[in-house]
């Protein structure tokens, strides 16, 4: 009996960059980036701010509201070198020498981190968390290059019009990794004797950020426009006269500001106030992110390409802006809050990052995006991020040395509703003012969408 050969069905990636008629030096290039974002995303599980494995390292350092916020606003400020550093790789154009100097340098220090509560004296009580946040600005200064290098080393790889859909790609298959690595995580943090849990825990996570780096080693380095020697202020002064960029910048800001006042602050309480376990957090939070993630980012996707960004930024971020307010009615013990705020809210957020990092690399110009970016990042990440979390931490441990907000509603929940109404408003007062690139409106979509759910009841009825 002859046995025939079936060709194995090319992905749905492998015909994105057949459409574009991409090289194949570019499709392995592409798909390298994605493969470091997925290690690198991996490595943000455990390292990345407001995660579970940075709240328990903190509560292991006894670290107060305020420390909490300055450990979450370190890697933001930070993001104010990167306006130097897009004009270095703007001069010298060498991505892939700073990605494998500098960048793995910065993933490296991470493996440290957990040596921190075994090897660092306790006397002065004071030195092992400030150990840490000297370690984590040193990480976060060196890595504040890696941002104006990877962005626009794809958007050169990239054609435009592929962006959007390479994006949704990738957070549907980061998402699904995630969902398995958060648990894996979670066991870790729960199961894991002390003081051994936080030194293998951030040795996995150093050692996942510096493969990240490693990736783009093997990266073909292109460039869509010649050296330039630029200076800031003929970067910045060109950057205030493009008001696309300008709006963007201004309502990303504040969105990132509003949603870090008390975001960064929900994992702590969980597991503090509501008293939930790691694996509860991870299952009900980072898992059930993932899961709603892998469900919509197609959907997203091919909502911008007919509807355009600006119509997926509305719709997203006033979904988004409510999703907090799950915690108002959270209870010890509860975790429903947690899940549904998850869910819904990853659901929607993948909708607006996926808008964001589109609107920002058509809003820049391809002779100066590297600068574009940095001030994007710099500006975001510093006045938004940092500027936010850091207040939201001196809210909290100034209402608590007063003694004020006691009870079931408590000074957590007073935050929140004030993050609430703020995004809220965010969302609906600075995202119409910006450029859509389809013809589509935020109605369209959102009756079209329910148009197509009527007729899926019918069918099935």
């Amino acid at each position: 009996m002859r046995k025939t050969l079936r060709r194995s069905r090319p992905s749905s990636l492998s015909l994105l960059y057949d459409q574009f008629q991409l090289s194949r030096a570019v499709r392995r290039s592409l798909n390298l980036i994605l493969l470091a974002n997925l290690f690198g995303n991996l490595h943000g599980i455990i390292c990345g701010g407001g995660t579970t494995a940075m709240v328990g390292l903190a509560n292991e350092l006894k670290a107060g509201d305020l420390a909490f916020g300055l450990i979450n606003g370190i890697p933001q400020a930070a993001a104010l070198l990167q306006i130097p550093f897009s004009i270095l790789v703007s001069r010298t154009q060498a991505r892939k020498k700073y990605m494998l100097t500098l960048g793995l340098f910065s993933r490296a220090l991470w493996i440290l981190f957990g040596l921190i509560p075994i090897v660092v004296p306790t006397n002065p009580a004071w030195l092992p968390l400030w150990t840490m946040i000297f370690l984590l600005g040193l990480s976060s200064c060196c890595g504040a290059i890696i941002n104006v290098c990877w962005l626009p080393w794809l958007s050169d790889l990239a054609p435009q019009r592929l962006r959007a859909q390479w994006f949704s790609y990738r957070d549907m298959v980061v998402a699904g990794f995630n969902l398995a690595f958060g648990l894996l995580v979670a066991w870790m943090l729960d199961t894991l004797p002390l003081p051994d849990r936080y030194a293998i825990i951030f040795a996995l996570g150093g050692v996942l950020g510096m493969l990240d780096m490693i990736c783009f080693g093997f990266c073909r380095e292109q460039y869509s426009d010649a050296p330039r020697k630029r200076k800031i202020g003929s970067v910045l002064k060109s950057i205030r006269s493009n008001r696309p960029f300008c709006a963007l910048v201004t309502m990303w800001t504040a969105w990132c500001f509003t949603s870090n006042l008390c975001g960064p602050y929900l994992a702590r309480y969980s597991i503090n106030e509501m008293s939930l376990s790691f694996m509860q957090m991870t299952v009900f939070g980072s898992a059930a992110s993932a899961i709603a993630t892998v469900l919509v980012m197609r959907r997203w996707g091919r909502a911008m390409s007919r509807y355009g960004c600006r119509s997926v930024m509305l719709v997203s971020t006033v979904i988004t802006s409510l999703t907090d307010g799950f915690y108002l009615f959270s209870v010890p013990g509860a975790v429903w809050p947690v899940l549904l705020r998850n869910l819904v809210g990853a659901a929607c957020w993948s909708g607006a990052n996926l808008a964001a990092n589109s609107m920002q690399l058509s809003a820049s110009p391809d002779e100066a995006r590297p600068s574009y970016i940095a001030v994007f990042a710099c500006v975001t990440s510093l006045v938004g991020v940092a500027l936010g979390t850091l207040c939201g931490g001196a809210l909290l441990e100034g209402w608590e040395n007063a003694g004020w907000f006691s009870g079931s509603f408590d000074r957590f929940k007073v935050l929140i509703l004030i993050s609430v109404i703020l995004r809220l408003l965010v969302a609906l007062l600075l995202v119409r003012p910006l450029e859509n690139d389809r013809e589509g409106t935020p109605r369209a979509m959102v009756t079209d969408a329910l148009h197509a759910v009527l007729r899926r009841r019918r069918l099935r009825s």
